[in-house]
């Protein structure tokens, strides 16, 4: 069992930026891959960044890339996700997935979940 945590998450001028992390517990988070996805207000959960389990391969929703930055520190058991340049269209409950095998950009590709964390872009 893997639980996750986020933290990082708040209100932020568009343009702004904000750093997510996500912490999680057990001796085996080197061995997936994670994913951070969001939901925005009346919107379905949606996929915007993955990392595999050693860190080497990141892949992003076309909406993140050039923005947003995951990364992740394994001896830390912590994902990190970098938003730069948030727009109001950002705002959403961002959590954070592991994913025993592969990872990908679809929620089924994961078994861990964490409650999320509010993100709120706005002047």
């Amino acid at each position: 069992q893997v639980q996750l945590v986020e933290s990082g998450g708040g209100l932020v001028q568009p343009g702004g930026s904000l750093r997510l992390s996500c912490a999680a517990s057990g001796r085996t988070f080197s061995a997936y891959a994670m994913g951070w996805f969001r939901q925005g207000p009346g919107k379905e959960r949606e996929f915007v960044a993955g990392i595999s389990y050693g860190g080497c391969s990141t892949y992003y929703a076309d909406s993140a890339k050039g923005r947003f930055t995951i990364s992740r520190d394994n001896a830390k058991n912590t994902v990190y996700l970098q938003m730069n340049s948030l727009k109001p269209e950002d705002t959403a409950v961002y959590s954070c997935a592991g994913g025993r095998l592969s990872g990908g950009m679809r929620t089924s590709q994961y078994d861990y979940w964490g409650q999320g964390t509010q993100v709120t872009v706005s002047s």
